[in-house]
């Protein structure tokens, strides 16, 4: 290990080396910048892909839970649209009655087409996993537990693909990372532990062997492209109308849930209440 002194010009009475005797080759600035890159990159995809999980869960589950208080609040609003109109006659009520009805009524003929695997608003997650042969564990939590995000982080740092020198390795991870993403989306933490035993049982990494500094440029360039590309996705999901929703609770999207559920529970029965003063 090079001592700060010497890495500071030596002491007294030492020489300083030159390329000759020893000093690093030019290419290795350019092999520490590519390094970093390399980490900067697998830290960024990192806190993406916890963003995507986190946004196709607030989804999943503001369907799970809150579907049917906005499926109860449509059908309350064409019943009062109903009784309005029944109440007056007027064809104005009447149309908005219509039209507040229709809004309930499904995408005629696609689930009865798809036996239950399919409705208006596309695959249900059950049916694409059966399809990919993936297991059926809805998410518990729209953010995995803190101990499920430690262990992801790790071994997103350990076994990322972009680590990988050789074809074979490469995809040795990007078989791997896919499990790994799998049992985070989930948030099962027993799963991720075994995965973590698996990799550290697993072959270990080859020693990276010095790269040609055309080589180092066009992985750097690799890197910014890649990160570009990352760039857009994450501005699309923070642009999302789920992803907006999460921002207004970063530090507990799970609360923002019940709170949203609280909210609709008062205006099913304010919508009850004017429902039923129609009717009497």
């Amino acid at each position: 290990m090079t001592s700060p002194d010497a890495e500071q010009g030596g002491v007294a009475g030492e020489t300083q080396a030159t390329p000759e005797d020893g000093a690093p080759r030019p290419e290795e600035r350019l092999e520490r910048a590519v390094r970093a890159a390399e980490q900067a990159l697998i830290e960024y995809e990192i806190a993406v892909e916890t963003f995507r999980v986190e946004v196709e869960n607030f989804s999943r589950l503001h369907h799970q839970k809150l579907g049917p208080m906005y499926a109860r609040l449509d059908e309350l609003d064409a019943q009062i649209a109903e009784a309005r109109a029944a109440r007056t006659g007027d064809p104005e009520d009447r149309r908005k009655a219509e039209e507040a009805r229709a809004r309930v009524l499904p995408m005629p003929g696609v689930e009865e087409l798809f036996h239950g695997w399919m409705d208006g608003e596309g695959l249900f997650p059950e049916a694409a996993a059966m399809l990919t042969d993936q297991p059926v564990r809805p998410p518990q939590r729209v953010r995995p537990s803190d101990e499920a995000r430690k262990l992801y982080r790790e071994l997103a740092r350990k076994a990322h693909p972009d680590l990988a020198q050789e074809d074979a390795e490469r995809a040795r991870r990007e078989e791997f990372i896919t499990r790994v993403n799998a049992a985070y989306a989930r948030g099962d933490e027993p799963l991720l532990r075994e995965l973590a035993e698996e990799w550290a049982k697993g072959p270990a990494p080859a020693d990276r062997r010095p790269s040609e500094s055309e080589e180092l440029y066009a992985r750097l360039e690799w890197l910014s492209a890649r990160k570009e590309m990352l760039t857009l996705v994450a501005k699309e999901l923070e642009e999302s109308a789920i992803g907006g929703m999460l921002r207004l609770a970063p530090d507990d999207p799970d609360q923002l849930l019940e709170e949203v559920a609280e909210k609709l529970l008062a205006d099913v029965s304010r919508r009850e209440q004017e429902l039923a003063e129609l009717l009497a």
